[in-house]
């Protein structure tokens, strides 16, 4: 369990660790991050919203199942944009962009955990993916220049972050003007008991970090953004009670896309 002594350094080498043992065994096998403990990863994706047609175009070990959503699905990316993914993980989504943006364009994945690294960079080489690059960072402290990045997107990874602030400063920061943010992530719907918010392993599990609809709206206003689009899922829950069967999870968080304007 977690104390007022856990500060953010804690929570991230948590999450990295997790994250890591995910990686590292080509699946998560727990509730130690955002999929359905044993569930086969092209049945979880789909329950995401992602299409078997885009599953089956992915290289190898890329999808593991993991996330809340389908962010490229809101993201209405064009040919020779530059896409950032924020926890980029095993690349299924920067390679799913990458075919959205074409030759002409690039993806850069941005994730702390470099066993997650190593998998996307294969799987870019195994797939031909030459317009996509993985850099290792943290998301509140992104390796990408100011003003030059078209399309962020994410997939239930801001809400891992001890200081979703900072990440959606640093987002604000990389985009030119006129960029998008288009991501997927969980917001409580309810207060989520002490005894959960104080858990390690539901933060790492994306449920401890979730905040509210209203809070999530005012960090990006706060951070510049406008004509910001918040829309929750509201059956989401059939896969949320998966991630910690039998705690009630499911009846305090919601997967939501939410979308943004610098």
């Amino acid at each position: 369990m977690m104390t007022q002594n856990n500060d953010k350094d804690q929570i991230r080498d948590e999450v990295r660790k997790r994250y890591a043992e995910t990686a590292d065994s080509c699946g998560c096998t727990g509730a130690s991050c955002c999929t359905p403990s044993g569930t086969d990863a092209i049945e979880a994706s789909e329950k995401l919203g992602y299409s078997k047609e885009e599953l089956s175009a992915l290289p190898g070990d890329s999808n593991m199942g993991l996330g809340c959503g389908n962010p490229i699905a809101i993201a209405s990316m064009k040919e020779g944009e530059t896409v950032v993914d924020l926890g980029s993980g095993g690349g299924i989504d920067c390679f799913l962009a990458s075919m959205k943006v074409g030759e002409t364009g690039r993806v850069i994945g941005i994730d702390m955990t470099p066993p997650m690294l190593l998998k996307a960079r294969q799987g870019a080489e195994e797939g031909g993916f030459v317009n996509v690059e993985f850099r290792l960072g943290e998301i509140e402290h992104l390796p990408v220049a100011n003003d030059t990045v078209d399309v962020i997107i994410s997939n239930c990874v801001i809400n891992l972050s001890p200081d979703k602030q900072q990440v959606l400063r640093d987002a604000y920061r990389v985009l030119k003007d006129g960029g998008r943010l288009a991501i997927s992530d969980v917001v409580t719907t309810r207060d989520l008991p002490e005894s959960v918010r104080s858990d390690l392993d539901a933060y790492a599990g994306c449920i401890a970090g979730s905040v509210s609809v209203s809070l999530y709206e005012e960090m990006l206003k706060e951070a510049g953004f406008s004509k910001v689009e918040i829309c929750i899922n509201e059956a989401s829950t059939e896969f949320i009670r998966d991630w910690f069967p039998g705690t009630g999870v499911e009846e305090y968080v919601r997967s939501a896309t939410i979308e943004a304007i610098k």
